[in-house]
């Protein structure tokens, strides 16, 4: 179960600067947080690159981890932004305009991308794995309440408010313009 937890929590991180940078490089006028509360993790990433370290070992290098990783994160991105649409009433992102868009929850450019991303990330989960290991069990317990804490905090919020714009102000206030 740590490892797993590692697992997600690394991933959900490197999601979270992959998405600032993503927002930097491209000048994107929105800049919404996707993820908790608090804490600088984006749950999708953790999910989908977890789901595919979990397909078979001869589907994780080459051809079969980019078509098969590929989909397997593209399926968990899908259900991810199902459910929150469908338990929480939030939309995490739109891809309607986008081509090869599927109801606007995946697109056809960001698949071939995550399955270009899973190369150096399938490389750097045991590295991942293998700090993790000396980390003392108490730190990863406290760790995990605390996630646990901010993810039960920010379910409540969007399932009340449905507004991720509401949840990036109450914590990570715009500073006003002079």
């Amino acid at each position: 179960m740590a490892e797993f937890l590692w697992i997600f929590w690394s991933f959900s991180l490197l999601g979270w600067v992959l998405e600032r940078l993503f927002a930097a490089v491209t000048r994107s006028p929105r800049r919404r947080r996707r993820c908790l509360l608090l804490l600088p993790l984006c749950p999708v990433y953790g999910l989908g690159m977890a789901a595919v370290l979990a397909l078979p070992p001869s589907l994780r290098s080459g051809w079969p981890l980019y078509l098969w990783g590929g989909l397997t994160a593209t399926s968990v991105e899908y259900i991810y932004h199902w459910w929150g649409e469908t338990f929480l009433g939030v939309s995490f992102w739109d891809y309607t305009g986008v081509f090869g868009n599927f109801c606007g929850r995946v697109c056809l450019p960001f698949s071939l991308a995550w399955g270009l991303l899973l190369f150096p990330a399938v490389y750097l989960a045991p590295l991942i794995l293998e700090i993790a290991g000396h980390v003392p069990i108490i730190v990863t317990w406290c760790l995990m309440l605390v996630f646990a804490a901010d993810a039960v905090c920010s379910l409540r919020f969007l399932a009340v408010t449905h507004d991720l714009e509401a949840l990036r102000a109450a914590v990570w206030p715009v500073p006003a313009k002079p």
